[in-house]
This record gives structure tokens, C-alpha cells and sequence, in this order.
């Protein structure tokens, strides 16, 4: 009972918004698909079977185009060429959303007296990916996260590169592409800044992303999370060998990067200029500890101001948390799959799963 009690307190509502499906269309159409002509003749009407939760078939008016004598179907509110109604096609993607697999929607769409074959909810939810990349191909942003993730694929781990609107937290695309490829990175990136006006990118502190960012001439913010949790891991692991005068110095540096000052680079370099001469690189002479703290702070100091990006920039994280989450949304997904078989079924899958349900 107490479990069941804990797993009660955790109850979350979640109202899915399905597209809005007519039995017939109300106006007239504004224009000829052929001519653009405005003057029109209903031309008949005929009823069309559907696949939908609600509807087994729609009435479909036809018009002749005054202009160029032409006719043509003016379909209702979500109907269109397809069998499938648009509600249709969004719960059949929802339920592989959800971690079903395909045959496993199709047998629970069955339940429902609603029979969808796997190949046509596998099609439905490649159609919910290209719609995705449709709506949000012309769409400004100014600020994207930016990070990478490894995908099962076609018999082995694959590179893969998510783009995500920091502004909504939805994914604008995934490529295949390593991180750790700058040229590769740049060549995938360039179009999008160019297209969609991006001027800031949030990412790790992983080395390949700076010349990317300048080389696009952008501003980059580096999270905050990846930077502290490797400087705290360093400055643990280097307390425990420093001598005793350094660790001062490494409990600063540590406080320097938490309170993140306005003059925190100078006071790092000033911190920098107090090391006695390396003798690290000759031979024999590995790098010390002392060594190592010395270049942790120049590293600190010269990209200071990409840890401060936010405090400038409206709308500029401090984490690169959002990416980190629908990456965390197409792995699990990814997860529970068979493996896919090529790019173009796992950029939709991504895709799909990266938005959710929203």
C-alpha cells in the first residue's frame, strides 16, 4: 500500500491537443489550386470513407473553377487526399511516442475499433518528423543549444548532432554528424545560421565547438554545468596531491568559477602569473600537479567570457539543460526500439521522439 500510496502522489494529467476533424467543409474555397482564379461553381459532392476515432466517412464538395473550367476537391477541416484523417495519423504517432512499437500501436489502435497496419502508423510517424522540419525551417531563432549524442543504428553506435530552439525547448533538427568533427560540425551548422538569423550557440566545453563558433561568427555560451563539474573534479583530484601552499589556490579558482565575477579572467590571470617556471616537457619531467592547476586556470581564464554570455544576452541560458533533455527524450526512445536500419528512419524517429507529445 505505501507504494501504491508514493506512486499516487506522483500522478501526473496529461491532455493531449488532437487536430480538429469536420464532417464537411463550411466555406467556399478563397482560390483555384491551378489558376488562382476566386469565382467558383459547386460542382457536386461525394462522401469519403475516413479512418478516424469519430468519423467512418466525410462529405467532400467539388468545385469548377470559372476561370479555367477546371475542377477540384475543397476537403474539410483536417481531411485530405489520404484515407487517414490528420487526428488519425497524430494518435498513431503518439502511441510509438509513447514507447509502443509498431505492430504493438496497431494491435492497441485495434482495441479501439480504429485498424491501422504498422507500415501506415511507421508512415505516420515519417510524415509527423517532415511536418516538424516543415514548421520550423523558415522559423527565426536567435538562440540554439547545441550538443551530440551516440544512436544504435544499422549494427552500431552512430554519431548524431541535435539543434534545439532554446527559446521552446523543441528540437529544429538532428544531423548525422560528430562532434568532435569542427568542419563537419560547421559544414551542418552554416545553413541553419544563415537561414534562421542564429547569433548565440549554448554548448559544452568540448574543444571542437570554439572554432565553430568563430569561424560562424557567433557568440557561445558554454554550460555551466559541464564546466563546474569538471573544475570541481579536478580541483578534488589535484587537492590530493598539491602541496600544501597551492591548495588555497585551488579552492579560489574553484570559488572564482561558482561566483562567476565580471572581473573573474583577471583575477585568474593574475592568479596565473604566480607559478614558478615548468620544467614540465623536458625529459624526465612529466606534468606536476602544480602543473596542471596553472592550466586549468589559463584554460579557465582565456574562455571567461563565453562562461558569461547570459549575463549580456537576452534570452541566453546558463545550461545547455534543454538540449540535454530531448536528447535525453530520443535516447530513451531509441532505447526501446529494434535498432534502425537507416539515416532516414532514424532522423524521424529522433525527431518525433525529441517533441513528444507537445
Amino acid at each position: 500500500m505505501q507504494n501504491l500510496h508514493k506512486l499516487g502522489a506522483c500522478h501526473v494529467n496529461v491532455t493531449l491537443h488532437l487536430p480538429e476533424v469536420k464532417y464537411c467543409q463550411e466555406n467556399r474555397p478563397e482560390k483555384c489550386p491551378y489558376c488562382g482564379g476566386e469565382t467558383f461553381q459547386r460542382w457536386g459532392g461525394v462522401a469519403k470513407p475516413v479512418k478516424d476515432p469519430h468519423l467512418g466517412e466525410v462529405w467532400v464538395y467539388r468545385y469548377r473553377c470559372c476561370c479555367c473550367r477546371r475542377t477540384f476537391r475543397h476537403y474539410p477541416v483536417g481531411i485530405d487526399r489520404a484515407r487517414q484523417t490528420a487526428r488519425m495519423r497524430a494518435l498513431a504517432a503518439i502511441g510509438w511516442i509513447f514507447g509502443m512499437s509498431y505492430r504493438g500501436s496497431s494491435r492497441y489502435l485495434s482495441a479501439f475499433g480504429m485498424a491501422l497496419s504498422r507500415m501506415s502508423i511507421w508512415r505516420d510517424v515519417q510524415e509527423r518528423a517532415r511536418q516538424l522540419e516543415r514548421e520550423r525551417y523558415w522559423k527565426p531563432v536567435r538562440v540554439v543549444g547545441v550538443d551530440g549524442a551516440y544512436v544504435r543504428g544499422w549494427g552500431k553506435t552512430q554519431p548524431v548532432l541535435v539543434v534545439v530552439d532554446m527559446g521552446t525547448g523543441e528540437p529544429i533538427t538532428v544531423g548525422y554528424v560528430d562532434e568532435k568533427d569542427p568542419q563537419a560540425v560547421k559544414r551542418f551548422l552554416e545553413p541553419l545560421v544563415q537561414r534562421l538569423g542564429i547569433s548565440v550557440m549554448v554548448t559544452d566545453d568540448l574543444a571542437s565547438y570554439k572554432p565553430v563558433a568563430e569561424a560562424l561568427q557567433l557568440e557561445q555560451q558554454i554550460c555551466q554545468f559541464h564546466v563546474r563539474r569538471w573544475v570541481g573534479q579536478s580541483v578534488h583530484e589535484l587537492k590530493a596531491s598539491l602541496p600544501p601552499e597551492w591548495i588555497g589556490v585551488a579552492e579560489e579558482v574553484h570559488q572564482i568559477l561558482r561566483d562567476l565575477p565580471p572581473e573573474g579572467d583577471r583575477r585568474l590571470v593574475a592568479m596565473s602569473r604566480q607559478f614558478p617556471p615548468s620544467s614540465w616537457g623536458q625529459a624526465g619531467h612529466p606534468l606536476s600537479p602544480v602543473d596542471k592547476l596553472r592550466s586549468m586556470i589559463v584554460r579557465l581564464a582565456e574562455n571567461w567570457a563565453k562562461f558569461r554570455v547570459f549575463d549580456w544576452q537576452e534570452g541566453v541560458p546558463w545550461t545547455n539543460n534543454p538540449t540535454e533533455q530531448v536528447i535525453g527524450k530520443m535516447k530513451m526512445r531509441a532505447r526501446t526500439v529494434r535498432g534502425y536500419k537507416n539515416w532516414s528512419g532514424m532522423a524521424s524517429g529522433l525527431m518525433v521522439a525529441g517533441v513528444g507529445v507537445a
